[in-house]
């Protein structure tokens, strides 16, 4: 359990209160217990007693010190028994805050989105203070989006159902194996559903078993070899294909339903040139005996072709290229832009060390926010420096790793940057970033980026467009500018391999192959490390080598970048 874990309680409660209609008092001062914590720079293990921090009181802090010893709280348990369930999802619905869902329950008994939906038709909502007729149109045309199914659905999201299927096909009898196929395991940014092989001997358990999973909207077809359904999930309904295979075929039936379409022609057109065919059960030669290959790795073999990684496997131009030095993710030699308790992070810096390490990792940055970013407790001067000393003494300390100290710094809105060069110039890497005003004209982003590049101490851009996949366009920069920019400065742009952003996207990194890359998790928690592979999978979509990535160098090499800026040399 983490501090963050402590304040997403304390929010939710505090959001479950306003819903109900609690006094302002009550639901205040659970929200300044939240940022009391957030303030606070040291790990929750390190608090002993949360009510000597200011704005946490007694009652508040027997809620948060029941919750850390049983990981349950009878507050919140309470006000979802009171609260009714239909109404959290209507908090996903723009303008439509706790507050006016609350006075929507409360005046006209809406406890869902039907009865929402049907209470905008009759035009009861823009009857009451506070809801405009256009208010109330937004609304419905927002209620009746929400859960319904979407042509295509984020790779995050779909990454959260494929980890709760995983959990429960790990569980089911009588499967031997399992993987996901189609494009998700492609890592493509948007996907319409999920696939899955199931190797089983067993084909009828498995398909009562996969009847019984949770959270089921619609059996849409059932059969012996396929089972078709469709699930909630994150207030969505998203479907779901699980097709059952004995054992013998498995890796013959992902390879083909990892696909694309267009990947998988050239490999039947390979299959001609020997005079066999291709199909999910195997390779049928021209005697008629079927091969069957216990790896995809051996399929490919078979054809004359090195393995292709599935996110590789998009319009059939992956054949007839030179893949051998396309990054891999065991290329990857550190991790640079992470946060810490120092700002928004979870884990202390030192949990943090321990965590690369754990990765194998021969180097590390740490970059946590800047200090106009209040929302995020972003570093003050006086803090940034002081973070600056403890990471040159946990560098003393860990002799498996280099760290590095740093700092994500905001390009503020007027195109200044959040700390002077005196500075910067303390700091072993400096990251610049916007987060605020997205709303600003290409001309006035554009300008706030180039002041940004034009710096001798701003390495490197983090998620250079703001874009959250399938949520926000992002800023939207003029990105052959950029890109010239980039490559003119000597300014690294990154690949942020959260899930959410996968920014800069596949498309640009293939367009510009001179630009220098840094892929990066930007973890907020040590399991936030796990994000590399998105961000890798990303730069293969754009068939960028390693030598491109500034974070496949060694640790000596890495140092020496460092060491020797080059923007200070110009």
């Amino acid at each position: 359990m983490t501090k963050k874990d402590i304040i997403q309680l304390l929010e939710k409660i505090a959001t479950y209160m306003e819903l109900k209609g609690e006094n302002t008092f009550k639901v205040s001062a659970y929200r300044k217990a939240a940022q009391s914590l957030e303030i606070d720079e040291r790990p929750l293990d390190d608090i002993e007693d949360v009510t000597e921090l200011k704005g946490i009181g007694k009652g508040v802090g027997e809620v948060i010190n029941e919750y850390r010893q049983s990981g349950t709280s009878t507050t919140l348990d309470a006000l979802q028994q009171e609260v009714p369930e239909g109404l959290i999802p209507l908090l996903k619905i723009q303008g439509l805050g706790s507050k006016k869902i609350a006075k929507l329950y409360k005046e006209l008994n809406i406890d869902g989105k039907e009865a929402l939906q049907i209470a905008c038709e009759q035009g009861k909502v823009s009857e009451l203070s506070g809801f405009a007729k256009k208010t109330e149109q937004n609304i419905l045309e927002a209620v009746k989006a929400l859960g319904a199914k979407k042509e295509k659905y984020p790779i995050d999201q779909m990454r959260g159902l494929n980890g709760k299927i995983n959990d429960y096909l790990a569980n089911v009898e009588n499967i031997d194996k399992y993987e996901v196929a189609g494009s998700y395991r492609r890592y493509k940014e948007m996907s319409k559903d999920l696939d899955y092989i199931v190797s089983t001997d067993s084909p009828h358990a498995v398909q009562q078993a996969l009847l019984k999973m949770p959270n089921i909207v619609k059996e849409v077809a059932v059969g012996q070899t396929k089972v078709s359904l469709e699930l909630a999930y994150d207030d969505e309904t998203i479907g779901v294909d699980f097709r059952l295979i004995e054992p013998s075929a498995f890796y013959h039936t992902l390879q083909h339903f990892t696909g694309s379409k267009d990947h998988n022609i050239r490999i039947r057109q390979l299959a001609k040139e020997q005079d066999e065919k291709v199909s999910e059960y195997g390779i049928e030669q021209n005697n008629g005996k079927m091969i069957q290959y216990q790896s995809e790795q051996a399929i490919y073999e078979h054809f004359g072709v090195h393995w292709i990684e599935p996110a590789l496997r998009e319009d059939g131009s992956e054949f007839d290229k030179d893949l051998s030095q396309i990054i891999q993710l065991s290329d990857i030699q550190g991790d640079m832009h992470m946060h810490t308790t120092y700002s928004d992070g979870a884990f202390s810096i030192e949990d943090m060390v321990k965590a690369n390490i754990a990765k194998g990792y021969q180097f590390m940055v740490i970059t946590d926010h800047s200090q106009s970013l209040k929302v995020a407790n972003g570093l003050s001067v006086e803090r940034l420096l002081r973070q600056n000393e403890e990471i040159k003494a946990l560098n003393k300390k860990y002799k498996e790793i280099d760290i590095y100290s740093g700092i994500e710094m905001d390009i503020l809105p007027d195109g200044q940057l959040d700390y002077d060069d005196e500075v910067l110039e303390q700091l072993d890497y400096v990251i610049a970033a916007i987060h605020q005003s997205f709303n600003q004209s290409q001309e006035e982003i554009m300008r706030r980026l180039e002041h940004a590049c034009r710096n001798p101490y701003v390495r490197h851009i983090a998620h250079p467009t703001g874009r959250i996949i399938g949520k926000r366009p992002g800023y939207e920069p003029d990105i052959d500018r950029l890109c010239q920019l980039a490559e003119e400065t000597h300014t690294i742009l990154e690949i942020n391999a959260n899930p959410k952003r996968l920014d800069l996207n596949a498309e640009t990194v293939k367009k510009y192959p001179n630009i220098q890359l840094a892929i990066n998790t930007d973890a907020h928690h040590i399991d936030h490390l796990e994000f590399m592979k998105y961000g890798v999978a990303t730069a293969q979509k754009g068939f960028v080598t390693k030598d491109r990535v500034v974070n496949t160098m060694s640790r000596e090499e890495f140092k020496s970048l460092i060491e020797n800026n080059i923007k200070l040399k110009k």
